[in-house]
């Protein structure tokens, strides 16, 4: 089950992403604009603001999630629906998933049925986080991996679920579509209070540690967490009062039919 209280500790620093990703989204009127895996809903709002006129939907597959986004004054409309499932009914001009299709197995097939059902013309941006290589993953993959936890939660952590942006740029140019792919890490500079857990610790119960606190009950999770908290600590000490915490994160946006609108 998906927190969004947990989700939103860091909201500034995880909205910088969705930010970064719309704003390299030049739609001028679209009919539709569809967030694939909206979360609670706040940077689902901001859409609808850049394009009034627009019918906006978020979809989230997290009930947690969609009754906590409908209770903002947004006229955003808001559902319960598996990204995996949905398809375009041909006015949407603008779909944006956004630190969503990392939990997707086979995602990549994805992207290349949008691309094709999509109109020509549509614009399909997505983000994904790249640091699955980072100190904090392998720590967290370590940690699961011991001999108390291997069993239940080695099949949870998948080592590397994403793509590079020049693999998700060459799907989708064979897809018809023109690309443009790039990577950002941030360096998030999270405040550490004294006696607080780690900032880096509570950043990820809001996400990758989800999956585990599903599986553990309440002394194993209070186990797991302690014995990551320790690796986390050394591996991202605080400095001046702060953690710095560096994030890769994989962005694409693409505009599909190209090929076929440049050779009419």
């Amino acid at each position: 089950m998906w927190d969004p209280t947990t989700y939103l500790r860091y909201g500034d620093e995880r909205s910088r992403p969705f930010h970064d990703l719309v704003a390299r989204v030049p739609a001028d009127r679209p009919r539709t604009v569809v967030d694939l895996g909206c979360g609670p809903g706040q940077l689902t709002a901001t859409l609808a603001e850049r394009w009034p006129a627009a019918r906006v939907l978020g979809l989230d597959s997290a009930p947690e999630m969609i009754h906590r986004a409908r209770d903002l004054p947004t006229p955003v409309e808001f559902a319960v629906a598996d990204l995996r499932e949905w398809r375009p009914t041909g006015d949407e001009d603008v779909v944006v998933t956004n630190a969503a299709l990392q939990w997707v197995p086979g995602h990549q097939e994805l992207l290349r049925r949008w691309a094709a059902e999509l109109p020509a013309g549509a614009w399909l941006a997505m983000q994904v986080p790249g640091n699955f290589d980072a100190p904090s993953h392998r720590a967290l993959r370590e940690v699961a991996g011991r001999p108390a936890w291997r069993a239940r939660l080695a099949p949870l952590l998948r080592a590397d679920p994403v793509d590079d942006p020049a693999d998700y740029a060459e799907l989708l140019t064979a897809a018809g579509c023109a690309v443009d792919a790039w990577e950002t890490t941030y360096v998030h500079l999270l405040p550490a209070e004294p006696a607080a857990d780690h900032p880096v610790l509570a950043w990820m119960e809001g996400t990758a540690l989800r999956p585990v606190r599903a599986a553990l009950d309440a002394a194993g999770w209070s186990a797991f967490r302690a014995e990551l908290g320790v690796r986390l600590t050394a591996a991202y000490p605080v400095r001046h009062g702060q953690v710095p915490f560096p994030f890769r994160r994989v962005f694409v946006v693409a505009r599909t039919g190209a090929h076929a609108q440049e050779n009419p």
